[in-house]
């Protein structure tokens, strides 16, 4: 109103009253059109100035978006995630699964459905990161009698960490998608993604050969036990970096988010931004699925045995659909997919079981479920509290040989799997169990063994 005021005596004088005051209404109406108006221009530029500022307003939702609890043991953190997500102007539903703790925006084991938008950190650092389960027709009875073979076959086909790559590149048809040319940061991550093609990650990423029990026919199998390789990675360094890329990118398109809410910033998805992330996003589930894929060829080449049946399924990933005639986004970050039907496997840790199930498609869950048994403490903690005399014990208990790993990763760090799948007996059905008997994962320096 001040510069409005201001402008009106020299419009007055020039133009006449009655036709300044049209000017002014519209100019009020399109200012864009008038910023090199000879009167009213500082008008025109405060108008687009204010439109612009009244964009980055942050407004959330009158009341928060619905969401069901299934972790009756949730930490307030990531109660307060939750919560947070829910109040975003997209969010349209949520849940929070019985193996969830606190993260970066949303909780590990929360799963969002926004629509419009699509959230970076609600899918994660480590896009696509996925299970992998290959039956195999080797006796049960090679987990104890010819338990080296199977050892020798982890320690000489699988590499963990950072830096790892194989010794001799290997190839799948993943690495010649055309959506590696889709940007600049693509093109620039193909050549070390397609160094690190069939490695795993650090962290809580494995390979490892177990016992699977099945107490019914299943998977076109008969009712027995089984040996079983299970992998557990993402999509590496690549990932990583598009993670990172999109999700400064949205906290930057988003400055008027509260710091609590600055890591649940969006991308809109009728922007480059938003259509560029989801792209790049499936692509890394490609990606994830092809170093999963080469993983267990070497590993059953290596023993020169034949895959019965398998399993595999995405838990840090956004799925889009349409509900009510909406397209909507659902973000599941260390989520399982629970659709009706549909097939995952929920590890518990190096000598806890996993489990095989089958989705129940409950709605009030998104068609999610756990995608483990879920941190009870963080990696310092468990670093400061536990040695690997005090674990030794447990994994000889459980008949369980850990070839590596760090000790962040000990069972005690972990939540209780028996409890967490009794949380979750509406979403999925257990159709299978698998043992850990002999546990690979990214080796923290000292050896389990030591």
């Amino acid at each position: 109103m001040g510069v409005a005021l201001s402008c009106i005596p020299r419009a007055v004088k020039h133009l006449g009253r009655d036709v300044a005051l049209q000017r002014l209404a519209e100019i009020a109406a399109a200012p864009d059109r008038y910023t090199d108006d000879a009167d009213f221009a500082p008008l025109a530029e405060r108008l687009i100035a204010d439109a612009r500022e009244a964009d980055r307003r942050f407004v959330e939702r009158d009341a928060p978006a619905p969401y069901v609890n299934y972790c009756g043991d949730a930490d307030p953190g990531a109660l307060e995630q939750m919560r947070n997500s829910l109040r975003l102007p997209s969010a349209v539903r949520g849940a929070l699964m019985p193996d969830a703790h606190r993260g970066y925006g949303l909780p590990i084991g929360g799963v969002l459905e926004t629509e419009g938008t699509v959230i970076p950190y609600a899918v994660g650092v480590d896009i696509a990161c996925r299970m992998k389960l290959s039956v195999l027709d080797v006796a049960p009875e090679a987990l104890d009698e010819h338990g080296g073979r199977l050892k020798d076959a982890l320690l000489k086909q699988t590499q963990f960490g950072t830096g790892a790559k194989l010794r001799k590149r290997a190839d799948h048809a993943a690495m010649d998608d055309d959506r590696w040319a889709l940007t600049p940061l693509a093109r620039r991550l193909r050549d070390r993604a397609w160094e690190q093609l069939g490695t795993s990650g650090s962290g809580n990423h494995f390979v490892e050969f177990g016992l699977l029990t099945l107490p019914a026919p299943d998977l076109g199998l008969e009712a027995g036990r089984y040996v079983a390789l299970l992998s557990h990675s993402g999509s590496r360094g690549a990932g990583a970096q598009i993670a990172g890329h999109y999700s400064k990118l949205a906290r930057e398109l988003r400055p008027e988010l509260p710091k609590e809410l600055s890591y649940l910033s969006w991308l809109d998805l009728d922007h480059d931004s938003g259509r560029e992330y989801l792209a790049l996003m499936r692509l890394m589930g490609e990606y994830a699925s092809a170093c999963h894929a080469v993983i267990h060829e070497r590993v059953v080449g290596h023993l020169k045995a034949e895959v019965l049946a398998g399993v595999e399924n995405h838990h840090n990933y956004a799925w889009t659909s349409e509900r009510d005639g909406r397209e909507v986004v659902v973000h599941r970050k260390g989520a399982t997919p629970a659709a009706e039907g549909e097939l995952g496997v929920i590890p518990g840790s190096m000598a806890a079981p996993g489990f095989v199930v089958r989705g129940k498609g409950r709605p009030e869950s998104i068609d999610s479920a756990s995608h483990g048994a879920g941190r009870r403490m963080s990696r310092k903690a468990a670093t400061e509290q536990f040695n690997w005399q005090m674990v030794r014990p447990v994994l000889a208990e459980r008949g369980v040989e850990l070839l590596s790993a760090g000790i962040d990763e000990n069972p005690f760090a972990y939540k209780d799997i028996e409890a967490v799948m009794a949380q979750q007996t509406d979403l999925v059905d257990v159709i299978g169990r698998f043992d850990p008997r002999i546990v690979r994962m990214a080796d923290a320096g000292e050896r389990p063994e030591d």
